[in-house]
């Protein structure tokens, strides 16, 4: 089993930047492929960005391409996500997930273990 669990989350301007962590426990982490997805009221939960297992790669879904970094620090089990330039269609509640596949992967059944989430909302 692996826990996670998201924190950073808030209220931010149109603008701002905001940075979420993910701490993981329980297997080694560095075992896994680590993920952010988000999901807004009404619509379906989407992916956002994801990096593999090193850190050494990653990817991002093109509404944060050039916003949003994503990095990992296996020492300290925790992944993160820097949000900048945040826009009010960035509201949502932001999950980080583990996959086992080690690489990186972009769909939701891909994912083995997922945290409660954390809301990030951008007012405009």
């Amino acid at each position: 089993q692996v826990q996670l669990v998201e924190s950073g989350g808030g209220l931010v301007q149109a603008g701002g930047s905001l940075r979420l962590s993910c701490a993981a426990s329980g297997r080694t982490f560095s075992n896994y492929a680590m993920g952010w997805f988000r999901q807004a009221p009404g619509k379906e939960r989407e992916f956002v960005t994801a990096i593999n297992w090193s850190g050494g790669s990653t990817y991002y879904a093109d509404s944060v391409k050039g916003r949003f970094t994503i990095s990992r620090d296996n020492a300290k089990n925790t992944v993160y996500l820097q949000m900048n330039s945040l826009k009010p269609e960035d509201t949502a509640v932001y999950y980080c997930a583990a996959s086992g596949a080690m690489v990186i992967v972009i769909r939701l059944r891909e994912y083995d273990y997922w945290g409660q989430g954390t809301q990030v909302t951008v007012s405009s």
